[in-house]
């Protein structure tokens, strides 16, 4: 896939994860077809960490680009390409799925820099007691990009339960 960095189209970087509200693949799939650009889905393996990044040396296990991955990791990894497949299916939309290391909006971030990413777009945390205390234990992804990112982010809320995308749902 060729980037701005080649003079190609910049891609968009999307993170996923297992389990991902389906709107963030269904609004990068829109967005990248009306630019007629590729999108780069980025999943981030958070039990390993990035123990350096160096461009000029290979990568092994514990770094952002991991050169051998585990069968949980490649477990994981064929899930996701069977779930944004199904998404993007009859898109018309370039994708690729790149598997990374440490920190989740560190390593998006990285990923967009490097390859010339044209925006970033990710979810919104997840509902629920236990991903509320990630969330203040580790940050939000989206709130860290918000902030420490010279790409431009766009945040995908999840719909509501009972709720139309333009509003409440309406009851007789």
């Amino acid at each position: 896939m060729s980037s701005a960095r080649n003079g190609g189209p910049a891609p968009l970087v999307v993170g996923v994860h297992p389990g991902q509200h389906p709107e963030v693949l269904e609004t990068a799939a829109s967005l990248a077809r009306s630019l007629a650009v590729p999108i780069i889905c980025a999943y981030v393996d958070e039990a390993s960490y990035l123990a350096e990044w160096d461009p000029a040396r290979s990568a092994h296990r514990l770094s952002q680009h991991p050169d051998t991955d585990d069968g949980e990791i490649r477990a994981v990894a064929q899930g996701l390409r069977s779930t944004i497949e199904a998404a993007l299916a009859g898109q018309g939309v370039g994708w690729s799925l790149r598997t990374l290391a440490g920190d989740p909006a560190r390593a998006i971030g990285r990923l967009a820099a490097e390859s010339g990413a044209a925006m970033i777009i990710v979810g919104t945390p997840e509902r629920g007691l236990g991903h509320r205390i990630s969330a203040a234990l580790n940050g939000s992804v989206a709130a860290w990009l918000s902030h420490h990112q010279d790409h431009p982010v766009l945040i995908v809320p999840a719909r509501t339960p009972g709720r139309t995308p333009d509003g409440p749902a309406r009851g007789g």
